[in-house]
């Protein structure tokens, strides 16, 4: 005689996702991946310094998810996320900052990464974040939406919905532009993004003839007005 068993299937495995983070300071870079470890089903692949090494890592590791500080040395997040993104569609990207204007957001948006949280979140937001982009889906905690909210409904004093302008860089001078602002000189900033020392004068010029800069301490002021360094 057959003994039957109400035996439980084995309940499939939560997928992994694999996490690169990207923030110069160690401590708030610690403090996510304490946050992050904690899921049974997030892995942290890598951690690094600056955004250049996270797009380096990004294609060495192919995390699921990448995790940026938006104000890095080298490459700040925005570039970051763009390159990534570009190399690497189906990667996910998660902003991190300190700030919250709807400009800033929809400079984010147009990098193309999917999620936006304020280092003034809660550890909370940064896993549903994470959880989120994992699925392919986008998140954006509370503080940031109602930033973003304030931002579609501001209007002008004749009722026009405000125009914002986009940036008249393109990434390869925004790139120099941070270099430079950061007191790399023309053959380190060559040296660092692999071109010629005459392509870096030659982004300068173009920046400084577009911008209407007359001097260096310009370009660095420049450079920190529109977050591109911290500097």
């Amino acid at each position: 005689m057959h003994h039957i068993t109400n035996q439980v299937p084995p309940q499939p495995r939560p997928k992994t996702t694999r996490i690169l983070i990207a923030d110069d300071h160690e401590v708030v870079r610690k403090g996510v991946i304490h946050i992050l470890a904690a899921r049974p089903d997030f892995e942290i692949v890598g951690e690094v310094q600056n955004g250049r090494m996270a797009v380096i890592q990004s294609l060495r590791l192919r995390p699921d998810v990448v995790v940026l500080d938006i104000m890095m040395p080298e490459l700040n997040g925005l570039e970051a996320a763009r390159q990534i993104v570009k190399a690497q569609p189906e990667v996910q990207v998660l902003i991190l900052s300190m700030h919250q204007s709807d400009e800033l957001v929809r400079e984010v948006l147009a990098s193309g990464a999917r999620g936006y949280v304020l280092k003034s979140d809660s550890g909370r937001d940064l896993i549903n974040a994470v959880a989120m982009l994992s699925q392919k889906k986008p998140f954006f905690s509370s503080s940031v939406t109602d930033v973003v909210l304030a931002g579609f409904l501001g209007t002008t004093t004749d009722g026009a919905a405000t125009q914002r302008r986009s940036s008249p860089l393109s990434s390869r001078e925004r790139e120099v532009v941070q270099l430079l602002a950061e007191g790399m000189t023309n053959k380190g900033a060559a040296g660092h993004l692999q071109i010629s020392v005459k392509t870096v004068e030659t982004h300068r010029a173009h920046v400084m003839t577009k911008l209407s800069l007359n001097s260096a301490s310009d370009l660095v002021r420049y450079a920190i007005r529109n977050k591109i360094s911290s500097v």
